[in-house]
């Protein structure tokens, strides 16, 4: 049997939108699940920063990371939250136990920062400090005076895990508390 003119033009149209279309069921699937592997893979790992100044000692720590304050010390300079509070040489020159920029740090980031029953209870506070192996002692010595005074409980040591490169390692680990 012919086909009418009308049926085989109603024939082309449907036959022209079929060629261009997308399966949007399967690629909807594909964003959640690329969705859901994102969220179940980010939330593993808390990675400390790691600046490309400092070499971290090596310890067999397993306990990983934590989120509390950070203090970094590098060659030149002592930060807080990546905030510039102190200069190494002006505290290497004193010869004072504590180091007053540093403690005025602390005292600002136990509001803004800690969880809100550590605020109450000091032996809660928890600082990691994060410095190069190279650092004298008696710099390090200051440090964690400081935090002590600032009513810090809990410090903690940032190092990589020995046996394996830093840019191997999957998180810095953190050194059982000092205090």
């Amino acid at each position: 049997m012919r086909m009418s003119r009308r049926a085989k033009r109603m024939e082309r149209h449907h036959k022209r939108g079929r060629r261009g279309s997308l399966n949007m069921v399967s690629l909807m699937d594909i964003f959640t699940i690329l969705v859901f592997f994102l969220l179940v893979s980010s939330t593993e790992v808390e990675v400390l920063p790691n600046p490309r100044d400092l070499t971290l000692p090596e310890s067999v720590a397993d306990e990983v990371a934590r989120e509390t304050v950070l203090i970094t010390v590098t060659a030149e300079h002592i930060l807080v939250q990546g905030q510039v509070v102190a200069e190494v040489d002006e505290v290497l020159a004193r010869d004072a136990a504590l180091i007053p920029e540093l403690g005025a740090a602390l005292r600002a980031q136990t509001d803004r920062v800690l969880r809100r029953d550590a605020v109450t209870d000091a032996a809660d506070r928890e600082v990691t400090i994060m410095g190069d192996k190279g650092l004298p002692f008696s710099l390090l010595r200051q440090v964690m005076a400081t935090c002590t005074d600032a009513q810090y409980g809990r410090i903690s040591l940032a190092v990589s895990q020995r046996g394996l490169a830093v840019a191997d390692t999957p998180s810095s680990a953190i050194g059982q508390p000092a205090g």
